[in-house]
């Protein structure tokens, strides 16, 4: 894979690391620079490898679209609980968009490996629940925006373990791991602002959600269907 894309991927080391100076200094002038940067170059690269022919590759853009409206608006969420909600909505649609791109690996052959969905859907109900209930007491008039945040990308998670035996491996993975740094980003962002302060929370968030977004990104890049029977519009 890191043959393939040399430019995109020195590219995105170079918006990574200004990212995180940018965080690491509090510098705002070149977070409003980087933070941007950080999706527009995975949209880049999604478009020019795909050419997005597909309505898998069409909704992962999408998806990246509105992860963008979101890292602008979470920019300026520090002290103004709007921009933060408004933000927080962004980030559910392009859930919700990569919820439906890997439906669409799913409904492509639904009978196989029902073992590990039933498996899939188990852990991530569990960890949806405990979590939402360790941070309800916390959470004030947010709890229902909260409530149906964890329920999404938990359905996220859920949707990238079904894509299993249904598309070639490494992009199973790719994808698979950048849903699982997602929800590791979006924890400690809740962990940070409704439980207690974690240090250096930012550089922690933003390295786990840019790598989260560099591996779904490359996992679209990267998909081969296996099962190519006739899918249904969704």
């Amino acid at each position: 894979m890191l043959k393939k894309h040399p430019w995109f991927h020195l590219l995105f080391v170079f918006v990574f690391i200004l990212q995180l100076l940018s965080v690491w200094n509090s510098a705002t002038a070149l977070a409003a620079f980087s933070k941007p940067l950080i999706v527009i170059s995975l949209l880049i690269m999604l478009s020019v490898s795909t050419r997005l022919k597909g309505r898998f590759h069409k909704r992962i853009f999408t998806g990246l679209v509105f992860a963008l409206a979101g890292d602008v608006l979470l920019m300026y969420a520090a002290g103004n609980e709007n921009f933060f909600i408004g933000g927080l909505a962004a980030f559910l649609l392009c859930h919700l968009f990569y919820i439906r791109a890997f439906y669409l690996d799913f409904k492509s052959a639904p009978e196989l490996d029902k073992k590990g969905a039933r498996i899939a859907i188990f852990c991530c109900a569990i960890l949806a629940i405990s979590f939402y209930f360790y941070l309800r007491p916390q959470l004030g008039i947010m709890k229902l925006p909260v409530m149906v945040y964890i329920l999404v990308i938990s359905m996220m998670m859920m949707m990238a373990c079904f894509r299993n035996q249904r598309v070639n491996s490494s992009s199973f993975k790719l994808i698979l791991f950048g849903a699982l740094f997602f929800v590791f980003s979006d924890g400690i962002l809740a962990y940070n602002k409704f439980v207690s302060p974690i240090s250096h929370s930012g550089v922690w968030i933003m390295a786990s959600y840019m790598i989260a977004q560099y591996l779904i990104t490359m996992g679209a890049v990267e998909r081969t269907l296996l099962h190519n029977q006739p899918i249904p519009e969704a």
